[in-house]
């Protein structure tokens, strides 16, 4: 039987495994793990497509980054101690959670079946997780008094005018004026090795004419992240707290840098496979999640501890 200095001992290495330092280090190390992987083997020699254990690689890589970053932010968000507001981290923890769910109904149909539809079952959890990333961040600057200078309005200004006009661009011809390849055009075009079956077609056909609105909206809502970003960027600038925003605010531009490359190739490079180098800022994203939970919680839980030895000090 073991002793009680021995669970104290084994209670006490577990703690310090699950410390903020020992938690932001393996999420940095992920983020550098998952840079090298996409160096190391995304590059394709001409005509030749990505092998399968690499999707299998990069799928795995963004999964963990994510489930990672939502369970965190939803501790957070059960946290009485949290000072930023749990509504905040629970609009967060939910988003990336359904990010997740979304990523493993993408994958099924492009891993597995070897499709690339315009929507897929995925979508819909895209669309969740992008409604609440957007909640939780408009509660985060809804619950920080406002008082920006006139050059911080300026510069969220500027990000703002550069993030639309960028989007236009890559977004050009719009999805609502251009013509889409119908659910047979887009199978045929990738020549998959699997036939998909009647159910995941005809699911297609169904879903098919949501793809130029689903477009339209991921753009406005990628923009509306980008300009959220900005402004808790500056609004918690040199605060207390600023360390975990500027992490929650590089999330959302690594989210906003991934998704318009997506965008991008999605519609210039014929017959697109996704893991190009630049989806890495995906992972980018889960990771910083992550470290801006792990710090505002290390800050949240210090501040209260030390306010209460303050308590105990001034009563005795």
């Amino acid at each position: 039987m073991s002793t009680t200095s021995e669970k104290a001992e084994k209670a006490g290495g577990m703690k310090s495994l699950l410390s903020t330092p020992v938690l932001v280090s393996a999420a940095v190390t992920w983020g550098v793990g998952s840079l090298l992987f996409f160096l190391l083997f995304s590059v394709t020699l001409p005509g030749e497509g990505r092998p399968f254990w690499y999707g299998i690689g990069t799928l795995l890589l963004e999964q963990a980054a994510f489930l990672f970053a939502g369970i965190l932010c939803l501790r957070n968000s059960f946290s009485n101690q949290i000072v930023s507001g749990r509504n905040v981290w629970l609009g967060m923890g939910l988003g990336l959670l359904s990010y997740f769910v979304g990523n493993l109904f993408f994958s099924w149909w492009e891993l597995y079946w070897e499709l690339s539809p315009a929507v897929s079952p995925g979508d819909l959890f895209y669309v969740i997780s992008y409604v609440c990333l957007t909640v939780g961040m408009i509660l985060a600057v809804r619950s920080r008094r406002l008082n920006l200078e006139l050059w911080q309005w300026g510069v969220t200004l500027a990000i703002a005018v550069a993030g639309i006009a960028f989007a236009a661009w890559v977004s050009y011809p719009f999805d609502f004026l251009a013509s889409t390849p119908s659910v047979e055009e887009a199978v045929v075009a990738i020549e998959p090795a699997r036939p998909a079956p009647e159910w995941v077609i005809g699911l297609e056909k169904q879903l098919d004419p949501l793809g130029p609105p689903l477009n339209l909206l991921y753009v406005v809502l990628d923009v509306l992240l980008l300009i959220i970003a900005a402004v808790l960027l500056l609004a918690f600038w040199g605060g207390r707290f600023s360390q975990s925003w500027r992490m929650i605010a590089a999330a959302a531009f690594s989210l906003y840098i991934a998704d318009m490359w997506f965008k991008y190739a999605d519609k210039n490079i014929p017959n697109y496979e996704s893991g190009d180098l630049l989806e890495v800022f995906f992972i980018f994203t889960g990771v910083f999640f992550a470290i801006g939970a792990l710090l505002e919680y290390d800050v949240s839980t210090r501040s209260i501890s030390r306010g209460s030895r303050r308590r105990r000090g001034s009563s005795s």
